[in-house]
């Protein structure tokens, strides 16, 4: 979690509540459990909330793997079979290129164990930007709670 009020990644009540870590050969692995609140068509994941899932997830990757802070630039989802509420995706994300201050990531989402069946995959291009963007676009308010809750340190992902 790279800040409490993150809809992915954080503690808000209403938020997804990803976990990601680190494995080997530089992958990162995400989880997101499909809740009643998630739901679009009666019994599955509601495809943005999909979308969200693997945005957090490729950011976690980008995140976690370079160390710079990043937001997304472009995000394409390929959505191949359904996501049941009450399932568990596993998400696994990787880092395939780096040019200039683009950063390219993609994802695939295994159905209730990382080696279950693919139901999406993704890819996303992530523009490397300096703690100036969220100074500059970011509300105040927000950026001061986090400064209180990291004692100083930035570790701001997509």
């Amino acid at each position: 979690m790279h800040y409490a009020e993150c809809f992915g990644c954080g503690e808000l009540e209403t938020g997804l509540h990803i976990r990601s870590t680190i494995g080997e050969h530089e992958r990162v692995f995400s989880q997101f459990k499909v809740t009643d609140a998630h739901q679009g068509a009666p019994g599955l994941a509601h495809g943005g909330l999909l979308a969200c899932a693997f945005d957090e997830a490729l950011g976690a990757a980008v995140g976690n793997l370079l160390r710079r802070p990043a937001v997304t630039g472009k995000l394409e989802t390929d959505f191949l079979r359904p996501v049941p509420v009450g399932s568990t995706l596993f998400i696994i994300a990787t880092v395939d290129g780096i040019a200039g201050r683009k950063i390219y990531a993609s994802a695939n989402g295994h159905l209730d164990a990382e080696d279950g069946p693919v139901a999406l995959r993704a890819r996303g291009l992530f523009v490397e930007v300096g703690f100036e963007h969220f100074s500059t676009h970011g509300h105040p308010d927000a950026l001061d709670k986090m400064r209180q809750t990291r004692d100083g340190e930035w570790d701001i992902n997509p």
